[in-house]
């Protein structure tokens, strides 16, 4: 008996580079040339056609050569059903990682990681399109989990090195952002002398208090020992978090770091499997009880590799409420909420317009609510709709 149809055909998927350019700089790099990759998968389903989006994370390039040279070519190769869910009607995004990875060594994860993800988030969009809910519940249903609460707590970030930027202009930022609503703010460091640095966060300290606090992100720039001396005095500060204080993957630095100093660490973002967050919690000597670990499911693979790497580290001790995923994206917040997350960051004003967040949102609470339409809600933006319809016919 030949087997029926699946009910859904994906049949085109389609990828351009967008610019995300600004003068600005952290400790590492400028954003001057800074491109993402924009996605479009496009199905039939029951006779009507939908579509799904996605982007990659801010921080990496496009992948636009990945992409069209493998994963997109192996997604559209996938035998009929490959994707089908347990009831044949809709699509399942846990299947999706094992055929984009089929022929490919383990370890390596650096860029092929990001388009992944990318796919895996426009594939988590459609799906739920297809399935008729909001993202972050399809994909709590999808994990067997309760329903998930409609709003998450975020926080700020920006603060960045730009060209013109004076004491007064970042007091201005900060004090915008908590004038908005946001109860954290996050500023960039290690990018100038630490005496400059040190009067940056005293200037943005005075001007969150008592209404928001401040973090301050490093980006891996600092060796040992100058992480050391800029921990102690951030702890002095009064900083919420010490971010990315050493290179991401110096798992035995970072555990001399926290050593050493009693200001609370952050990092994650720049670690794309759950090999990679296992090696973190077991070797980074940070504290489960103060530490936060910022893993970004669009940087990682997606969401099936995100849920293993909180699996992992919830095996190793630490709650789920550790994880604020960085990115500023759709899928962070909703996966924020699916799995029950401390919070998402956001950019108000950073990298639009791949954000969730706009330069006017007000923020209740200390927590801004997800899109009550079926999907991630990308169209919802009109700057982004806007890059969002490049794609579609």
């Amino acid at each position: 008996m030949t087997a029926p149809a699946p009910a859904t055909r994906i049949v085109a998927v389609d990828e351009i580079a967008a610019p995300v350019a600004s003068q600005m700089r952290n400790a590492y790099v400028d954003f001057s040339k800074m491109t993402c990759s924009v996605i479009a998968i496009t199905a039939e389903h029951r006779g009507r056609r939908l579509t799904g989006f996605g982007y990659t994370s801010n921080g990496r390039y496009a992948q636009s050569g990945l992409l069209r040279e493998r994963f997109i070519p192996r997604l559209l190769a996938a035998p009929p059903g490959a994707f089908a869910d347990e009831s044949g009607d809709g699509l399942d995004p846990r299947t999706v990682r094992g055929v984009l990875m089929q022929n490919e060594k383990p370890g390596g994860h650096g860029e092929r990681s990001v388009a992944v993800g990318g796919l895996e988030m426009a594939v988590w969009d459609l799906a739920a399109k297809i399935a008729g809910e909001p993202g972050h519940r399809f994909i709590a249903r999808r994990y067997g989990r309760a329903v998930p609460p409609d709003r998450v707590t975020v926080y700020a970030a920006g603060g960045y090195y730009e060209p013109t930027t004076s004491f007064a202009e970042l007091r201005a930022e900060i004090r915008r952002f908590v004038d908005l609503g946001y109860p954290l703010v996050k500023m960039k460091i290690g990018g100038a002398p630490l005496d400059v640095d040190l009067a940056r966060i005293a200037a943005a300290v005075d001007e969150a208090r008592p209404d928001a606090a401040v973090a301050v992100d490093a980006n891996g720039r600092l060796t040992v020992e100058e992480a050391i001396a800029c921990g102690r005095a951030l702890g002095a500060a009064g900083v919420h978090w010490f971010e990315e204080p050493v290179d991401p993957l110096d798992y035995g630095g970072l555990a001399e770091v926290a050593s050493a100093v009693t200001v609370p660490l952050a990092t994650g973002e720049n670690l794309f499997s759950a090999q990679d967050a296992r090696n973190l919690v077991r070797f980074g000597g940070l504290d489960p009880a103060t530490a936060t670990l910022q893993m970004d499911p669009v940087l990682s693979y997606g969401v099936v590799e995100y849920r293993e790497m909180l699996d992992a580290a919830a095996a190793a001790g630490w709650a789920a409420t550790r994880f604020v995923p960085h990115g500023g994206h759709h899928l962070a917040l909703a996966c924020a909420a699916a799995f029950g997350l401390g919070g998402a960051e956001v950019y108000p004003t950073k990298f639009q317009p791949f954000g969730v967040a706009t330069p006017t949102m007000r923020i209740d609470g200390g927590s801004m609510p997800l899109p009550d339409v079926p999907g991630l809600g990308l169209e919802l933006r009109p700057d982004l709709d806007t890059v969002l319809r490049r794609l579609t016919p």
